[in-house]
């Protein structure tokens, strides 16, 4: 499985809705590629932080993302400005 084909299962990866040997050949490809696993950790972040903001409006949501997706978010944001 490439990359390109790991991302147009990301959603049904994550909700678990994935076919079995579809879904072992993605588990098989995020131990080869770092950079398909940090992305489906921060995926799954994105996803958490939305539903926790829209259980608890009054929530911070900063506070339950991880601090290297806010860093990330930052960053992004002032590259943005600069350029």
């Amino acid at each position: 499985m490439t990359c390109r084909e790991a991302s147009d299962f990301l959603l049904e990866f994550t909700s678990g809705e994935l076919d079995a040997v579809v879904c072992a050949e993605f588990d098989g490809h995020l131990e080869r590629c770092p950079n398909c696993l940090q992305f489906v950790v921060q995926y799954r972040a994105t996803i958490a932080a939305g539903r926790a903001a829209f259980s608890d409006p009054d929530a911070d949501a900063a506070t339950q993302l991880p601090p290297d997706v806010v860093r990330a978010i930052l960053a992004s944001i002032a590259k943005g400005k600069d350029g």
